[in-house]
């Protein structure tokens, strides 16, 4: 048989695709197109991406998630806009982009009726170039006076981020970034002392920058000395001079890849699981050559290169991120090298778990997602050899891809080089996910010991609480929110200031589920977002982590919120279920637990029957995986719509497909006999109920 002609590289085949006006039309192809792009390839994917009409996009492919973003500055800012098409569209997000500005980023900012707002921008670039700050200062100069002037900017900037807060879509975020400092400034000072006080002091202006970023409450600030240091030149004069172009494109081009990565992070998609490749990537050698003993990761310059790459990734796994190796070795030279090797910082406790064998690795990259339950989006997988790498792409669509090679001092700046972990901030489910991954593993081994699923159950002492959520816990909420998506009643995604106006406001019931068994404890595994409407309850949203699906805690988080609202004296419990890519299964939850399904209009949660308005538009219709909690690819979302929106003005309209729910509290169901749960509606002492449970004796302010 004739070999197969090798596929195109992704430059030819991209300007294919665009030659034959097919961008649109096949947009999710771009994606993989981009993935291992060159400078030159992501240039031209820029060029002529921009100009798409996202809605022709949409048109062929609905579920393509999109982000709105707004970009302000001092200048011309406009050449940032193609960079940043290029890097999301990798990323497999779609650009609406506006381009503000011409006022200056101070009119559009403080503006609430300025072009910037009109756009509905649920991400903000306010791109600070170099000459910010410079602008204000007279000559003479002295470094204290430029001092002044920074700290009089950064009030400002944060004035300006109060505003935008209060006149952006809810959940939006400001992007401001550190200022580089020119060497066409610092050195009009001659004397060497006075150099170096400026330097200290711009220093000090953009830590002070950094220090006022609070990403999930709607502020981020990204820092561009890791850039610049880099050897990315800050400004052209020329162009500053003639263009009003105070950036480079070099500099515009690095700070839309950071801006890519932190809107990826914004909407939830951090990875979660690091494969690892062995031989060349975590240490030098070949183990079925030399064995376990003749592998290295230190003793020479090279094999040190190894050392200091394992020590990145158990930085990396400290903060939360799952480690696994997949590996054509045999098992028990894999496991040898990793126990008993002196030289490798990392351990075999560090692993949740090892894939070694003669399959091919996308076998193995499938086979770690399935044993830790991970949807592939939420593996990312480092190898340096080139078959290997491409194999995984073809194998194991959504799986992020490192480029490693033979140079091992370039591992660590190759891996860090897309963001794939970052998030806007870490929970505690976070750092603690290895720990319970552990736990999951021997849960996993004691049912698979056990007679039945029914006996392994009544031996889980399984203990489940639900309760307004803490404060610490409205991140954690947040983010269940924008990463759950198969048991996701609704699909709608929130930020964590979201979810804290949320919990706020009048009747409100922001829950959080926590769950722990003989294994240990689970931590939030779920919330339930619902409010009081006169003498009803109205389940908003209701999200359970995969982890604890199958142990019957979806039943006990229902029949007990059913039981807290009888024993309060309301007469009902309504819900919604709107359909998205993932949660269809989720569809039964409700008259499985004896609710009616509810035709007509005003029969949902935005507004009481008989008002002649329906529940909100699907805030998150456009979902990812079909696993949740994994690494979920981003969704569409309705900021500053839906069911919040509806809470007060109850006037929204039916979304497609949804169903809606009342569950009159005649009969109840019962909570799972081996689950002894606790469940208050506000911070009262919960009661316990008959059957052992306990629930809330009292519901939320109906004020």
């Amino acid at each position: 048989m004739p070999d197969r002609d090798p596929a195109p590289a992704p430059g030819a085949a991209l300007r294919t695709l665009h030659a034959r006006g097919r961008l649109a039309a096949e947009y999710p192809a771009v994606r993989e197109l981009l993935a291992a792009a060159d400078r030159d390839t992501l240039d031209f994917a820029g060029r002529v991406l921009a100009p798409l009409d996202p809605e022709e996009v949409l048109a062929h492919h609905p579920d393509t998630p999109v982000v709105r973003v707004a970009v302000t500055g001092r200048g011309t800012v406009g050449e940032l806009v193609p960079a940043l098409t290029a890097q999301l569209a990798r990323h497999g997000i779609l650009a609406r982009t506006r381009v503000c500005g011409s006022g200056g980023y101070l009119g559009d900012l403080a503006d609430p009726n300025s072009p910037l707002y009109a756009h509905r921008p649920e991400v903000t670039l306010c791109v600070l170039d170099p000459l910010t700050v410079w602008d204000t200062v007279e000559v003479p100069w002295q470094p204290l006076e430029v001092s002044v002037a920074a700290e009089r900017r950064r009030k400002v900037l944060g004035e300006l981020a109060q505003l935008h807060a209060a006149s952006a879509p809810r959940g939006a975020t400001l992007v401001l970034n550190t200022v580089p400092l020119l060497r066409r400034f610092t050195h009009q000072l001659t004397s060497l002392a006075q150099r170096a006080e400026l330097g200290g002091l711009w220093k000090q202006f953009n830590a002070d920058l950094l220090h006022m970023a609070r990403p999930s409450a709607g502020l981020a600030v990204l820092d561009l000395e890791p850039v610049t240091s880099a050897g990315v030149r800050a400004d052209e004069p020329r162009l500053g001079t003639y263009a009003e172009a105070h950036c480079t494109a070099d500099l515009l081009t690095h700070y839309a890849r950071e801006a890519a990565h932190l809107i990826r992070g914004l909407r939830g998609e951090a990875k979660k699981c690091l494969v690892l490749d062995l031989d060349g990537t975590l240490w030098d050698g070949v183990l079925a050559e030399d064995g376990p003993e003749g592998v290295t990761a230190a003793g020479t310059l090279r094999g040190a290169a190894f050392g200091a790459f394992q020590r990145t990734v158990k930085q990396l796994a400290a903060q939360g991120v799952l480690l696994a190796v997949c590996s054509r070795n045999d098992a028990e030279a894999v496991r040898r090298a990793l126990a008993e090797h002196p030289e490798f910082p990392l351990r075999p406790d560090d692993f949740a778990t090892v894939v070694a064998g003669w399959g091919s690795k996308a076998e193995g990259v499938r086979t770690v997602a399935e044993r830790l339950g991970l949807a592939p989006e939420a593996v990312v997988f480092a190898d340096d050899t080139p078959f290997e790498r491409e194999s995984v792409r073809a194998g194991v669509p959504g799986a992020a891809v490192v480029e490693l090679d033979a140079e091992p001092a370039l591992h660590t700046e190759r891996l860090l080089a897309d963001g794939w972990f970052d998030t806007p901030a870490l929970t505690d489910e976070d750092r603690l996910r290895p720990v319970r991954y552990a736990r999951r593993a021997a849960r996993v081994s004691s049912e698979a010991a056990s007679a039945d699923h029914r006996a392994f159950l009544a031996t889980l002492e399984l203990r489940v609480e639900i309760s307004p959520a803490r404060e610490h816990e409205l991140a954690r909420l947040a983010q269940l929110t924008l990463r759950t998506n198969r048991f996701n009643l609704t699909g709608q995604r929130l930020s964590a200031e979201q979810v804290r106006q949320r919990a706020a406001a009048p009747g409100a019931a922001v829950l959080a589920v926590r769950a722990a068994d003989r294994f240990g404890d689970e931590g939030v595994v779920g919330a339930v977002l619902a409010r009081i409407d006169g003498n009803r309850l109205r389940v908003e949203n209701l999200l359970l982590s995969c982890r604890v699906l199958g142990r019957g805690v979806e039943e006990a988080v229902l029949a007990g919120l059913l039981a807290a609202a009888r024993e309060a004296g309301l007469t009902a419990v309504h819900a919604v279920w709107r359909p998205t890519r993932a949660n269809a299964a989720v569809r039964t939850l409700c008259p499985r637990h004896g609710f009616r399904t509810v035709t007509g209009p005003g029969a949902g949660p935005g507004a009481p029957p008989g008002s002649g308005t329906a529940a909100g538009p699907a805030a998150g219709a456009r979902a990812g995986s079909d696993r949740e909690d994994g690494a979920e690819t981003g969704v569409q979302t309705g900021r500053g719509t839906g069911a919040a929106t509806g809470a007060a003005t109850g006037a929204e309209s039916r979304a497609p497909g949804e169903v809606r729910f009342e569950h009159p509290l005649r009969t109840l169901p019962p909570v799972p006999g081996h689950i002894t749960l606790r469940l208050r509606l506000t911070g009262e002492p919960a009661q316990p109920t008959a059957d052992g449970a306990e629930v809330g004796a009292c519901a939320p302010s109906r004020s």
